[in-house]
Order: C-alpha cells, then sequence, then structure tokens
C-alpha cells in the first residue's frame, strides 16, 4: 500500500475513533436513546466508510445484513450506504479513454454528454452518447488509478485480518473475517475489470430470456476500463411513480425479479450481487432492465440446495429443519449449542412464515438467523454475507414495486421448475460419470481401509466411534443401495454412448 493511501486510511480511522464512533460497529459503550444504539455515532461510521471509497463501502454494506458483528443502530445505518461521489469534470476521464482507445477514441461517438453525467460513483462515471448512426447508449469510464488503490485496500485488510485471527482466536473461529472479506473481493474482480462485467452481462442476459418483464442492457463494446452498453429505459425502482404501472406489469415484474434471483441462487448458482432500487430501471410498457452486473455473487452446488432447504423450512414454517439445514451451510464450533440454535429458530420461524412484503423485512429477517447462531457457536460460511446482501436488496426493491408478494409463496411458485432443473443436472453425464467415479474410488480404497482395521486390530489400536460410525452408515446406505445405484449409473451411461452412436455403429 502507498505511503499516502495509508495515511489516508489511517487519518479517516483515528479521526473516527477519536469522536467514540467506532464503539458503534459493537453497541458498547453507547449513548442510549430508548433502546437504540447512538444514531450519530453510527452515522459517522457510514459517513467514514463512504470516503475511504469503493472496497469500504462494499464492506459496509455486507456488514449492513450482520446483526452478529454490528450494532441494530449501525446495520440500519449501513444499509443507506451508496456509492455515489461527487461529480468529476470529464477532462480526467480523457486520458483513460486515449490509453484505452487510441488517440482517434472521438470517433467512436457523434456525441458525448458530458455536461451531466448519468452516475457518479467511486470507481466509474457514466455518460449518455450517441454513437455513428444515430443510436443511443451508455459510457461507463473506470477513474484513473481506482484499480490500485482498492487492490492496495484489500492487502491492507488482508494483513488486518490475519491479526484479528492471531489476537482473537475464538472470535475468529464463528466469524471468519478474511474469508468474509475474500468473498467481497471475488464479488469486486468486475467492477475492476469492464470486460469482466461485459461476460457477466452477457450471461445474465441469456439467463433472462426466459422472463416476459426483465431484461438487461447489451453490450455494445468493453476495454478493462472502458465499457459501452444499449440504455436502458425508464427510473429507478425507488424514483417511480407506482400509480403510474399497470398492476399487471407491476406485479409481473415484482414476480419475475424473485423468480430470477431464486434460480440465480439456486440453479444457474450466478446471481447479481447489488440488486437494490437504484440498479432496476422501470418505465410503463417496458421490461424492467437489471443494471450494473460488476458485483455478482457465485456459490457452488451443495450450498445453492442448502440454502434452497433453508426457504423450504421458511415456507413450511420447520424451524428445526432450518436450523439443521444453517449449520450445514458452516460448521459447529466444539462449543457450540446446536439445541439452543433449533429452539431459537422453532420461536422465529413461525412469526415470519406467511407475512408479505408489507408485513416483513425478509432480507434482514433472514440474515438475523446469523445473530442467533453466532451467539450459540456456530460458523456461518461467509458466502452467506452476500447472499444476504443480494436477497436484502431484492427484497427492498420489490417492495417498492409489489409489497403485496410474499416472497414464500413465489419461492413456492418457482419450486417445481427448480426441482425439474436439478433433477436434469442430476441425470447429467457430468454428474452421472462423477457418482460413477465415487463408487469405483470407494472400492479401490475399501481393500486398503480393511487392512488398516485388520492392522490397528493386530496393534490394539482400535477404537470404534459410535456417532461416526452411525453418520456413515446414514449417508453411505446399505450394499443394495449402492449396488443399485452403480447399475443406474452404468445403464445411464450406456445409454448416453449409444444416444450418440450412428444407426449401424457399435
Amino acid at each position: 500500500m502507498s505511503s499516502r493511501r495509508l495515511l489516508t486510511v489511517t487519518g479517516v480511522l483515528a479521526e473516527l475513533a477519536g469522536a467514540g464512533a467506532a464503539r458503534a460497529l459493537s453497541g458498547r459503550g453507547r449513548r442510549k436513546t430508548g433502546d437504540h444504539d447512538d444514531p450519530v455515532a453510527a452515522q459517522a461510521v457510514r459517513q467514514a466508510l463512504e470516503r475511504l471509497g469503493p472496497f469500504y463501502v462494499k464492506a459496509g454494506q455486507m456488514l449492513s445484513t450482520r446483526p452478529d458483528i454490528v450494532s441494530p443502530a449501525t446495520m440500519a445505518e449501513l444499509a443507506k450506504l451508496h456509492d455515489h461521489v461527487s461529480v468529476a469534470p470529464f477532462s480526467i476521464f480523457e486520458p483513460v479513454l486515449a490509453a484505452e482507445l487510441g488517440p482517434g477514441w472521438e470517433r467512436r461517438f457523434d456525441r458525448i454528454e458530458h455536461a451531466r453525467p448519468l452516475g457518479s460513483a467511486s470507481l466509474a462515471q457514466a455518460y449518455k452518447v450517441v454513437l455513428p448512426g444515430g443510436g443511443s447508449a451508455v459510457l461507463k469510464i473506470q477513474r484513473p488509478d481506482i484499480r490500485s488503490i482498492v487492490l492496495d485496500d484489500m492487502a491492507m485488510m488482508r494483513k488486518a485480518a490475519r491479526l484479528v485471527a492471531r489476537c482473537f482466536p475464538d472470535f475468529n473461529a464463528v466469524i471468519d473475517v478474511e474469508s468474509m472479506l475474500n468473498v467481497i473481493f471475488d464479488a469486486m474482480e468486475a467492477e475492476l475489470d469492464f470486460t469482466v462485467e461485459a461476460a457477466n452481462m452477457n450471461r445474465a442476459r441469456r439467463l433472462v430470456e426466459e422472463f416476459e418483464y426483465l431484461d438487461v442492457p447489451e453490450v455494445i463494446w468493453a476495454t478493462p476500463k472502458v465499457l459501452v452498453q444499449s440504455l436502458a429505459p425508464g427510473r429507478s425502482i425507488r424514483e417511480v411513480d407506482r400509480q403510474s404501472l399497470p398492476e399487471k406489469q407491476r406485479v409481473g415484474i415484482g414476480r419475475d425479479l424473485l423468480a430470477f434471483m431464486y434460480r440465480g441462487y439456486f440453479v444457474d448458482r450466478f446471481f447479481h450481487a447489488d440488486p437494490h432500487p437504484g440498479n432496476i430501471l422501470v418505465a410503463p410498457g417496458e421490461k424492467a432492465h437489471l443494471i450494473d452486473w460488476g458485483m455478482v455473487g457465485r456459490v457452488d452446488r451443495r450450498m445453492s440446495m442448502t440454502m434452497m432447504t433453508v426457504l423450504l423450512s421458511l415456507a413450511h414454517n420447520d424451524g428445526p429443519g432450518l436450523a439443521r439445514a444453517w449449520v450445514e451451510l458452516g460448521k459447529a464450533t466444539p462449543w457450540a449449542d446446536i439445541a439452543g440454535f433449533a429452539g431459537d429458530m422453532a420461536i422465529l420461524v413461525p412469526k415470519i412464515a406467511t407475512a408479505s412484503l408489507e408485513d416483513l423485512d425478509f432480507g434482514v429477517t433472514l440474515t438475523s438467523v446469523l445473530k442467533y447462531s453466532t451467539r450459540r457457536g456456530i460458523q456461518t460460511s461467509p458466502v452467506v454475507s452476500l447472499l444476504g446482501k443480494s436477497f436484502a436488496n431484492i427484497e427492498g426493491s420489490v417492495r417498492y414495486l409489489a409489497p403485496e408478494l410474499a416472497l414464500t409463496e413465489v419461492f413456492e411458485e418457482e419450486l417445481r421448475d427448480i426441482l425439474i432443473r436439478l433433477a436434469a443436472e442430476s441425470v447429467s453425464e457430468i454428474q452421472a460419470a462423477r457418482t460413477a467415479m465415487d463408487l469405483m474410488i470407494g472400492n479401490t480404497l475399501a481393500p486398503e481401509q480393511f487392512r488398516g482395521l485388520i492392522r490397528d486390530m493386530a496393534n490394539r489400536d482400535f477404537t470404534v466411534r459410535i456417532g461416526s460410525l452411525r453418520a456413515r452408515g446414514a449417508r453411505r446406505g446399505d450394499t443394495k443401495g449402492l449396488l443399485a445405484a452403480a447399475i443406474a449409473v452404468g445403464g445411464l451411461l450406456w445409454w448416453s454412448r449409444r444416444k450418440n452412436v450412428p444407426p449401424g455403429g457399435l
């Protein structure tokens, strides 16, 4: 990290600590205002993060969904974090355009409306442009030197996270700070390279084709620091007059937004990580456009299916089931109270199972489970923070447009299609081959494991762990089950090969 940037960061943090606002993060030593924390201190935390720039803004947005780390007042204040900065003159972006597009970059545009940018953020500034031929588009330009600043901030925070892990091992056992930061780093990758964001947009455009009321702007061309995309019609969901939209369109957009995000979480495992109202543009008679694909999330198959179990438990008012699924998302520390956590969920879940968006802040309720799990000594996967942020944002966006929708009802409507897609994935060639390999590896290891067992018994060094033995037995099933699975996999692979053999072939 450059000495100048280090001085800037330490100066802001020292100022924050001197004002006593840092205590708002934990809620300790705060001035009481009824049952709430000091709102002035919480506001100072938000303003400090905004001054420090994009990485700290993203970290603050993630913390706004972590009631197990920050106080209630600070959570509410961090939820207001927006990556908006004062408008910079167009002249500072001209060298970036020249470096990315060459000395004749002006010929790429008939006109640039540089007097009034469409948006200004700490990473980039956007302008409306007219392309040769008369088509309108959006020009997005990265701020000079911002990439090096963000990378320096990431390096400093990695060092800080390792220091926290050494100094507070019990805290780090429940809240893995470095892993949580790495989730932010990965999600911000596209924001530092517009060619990655363009690839995200192209993928999202393919995924959104199935939805009647949704669209994604088209990428016209992109370089690492310059992106040109089609101009999306309409205004932010937050700014639009709900009454100006026909009810069918309004509710249709709300349902499609929820369904699109559900598929992203559970089927595609690729989702918009920042779908706040400003990133969804709507207009009467038009599809809703999801913009700003710089921050996306990705989850693996196991996590997506476990998260689906969490929502199913909510939809079916099953607190203990939710507790079991939540523990599967992370791991229990040696001092974890899993029974107590299940009791917490049995009390919480009935309150939220059937509420509509008018009565429920669902995203915050979902992430508030973190408070209970942390208190009970259960470490949750750091990806849940990004999922919680995305979920809370899409819920807030839909609430502006169609507050009468119930998230669990829309989820149940989408469940059939999600399960069909997951079933098709499970019988794909790749999954079948993986299952076959697992069985073959098991058969290869079994003789060696048996010889090791005999050796341990001969050396009188043999211990049976009843809990583990039962768990393994429950997972593996009996020999007939394995044999049936092997036959099914073999048959599927044979059928797949026969399907691709030309007539008369062997």
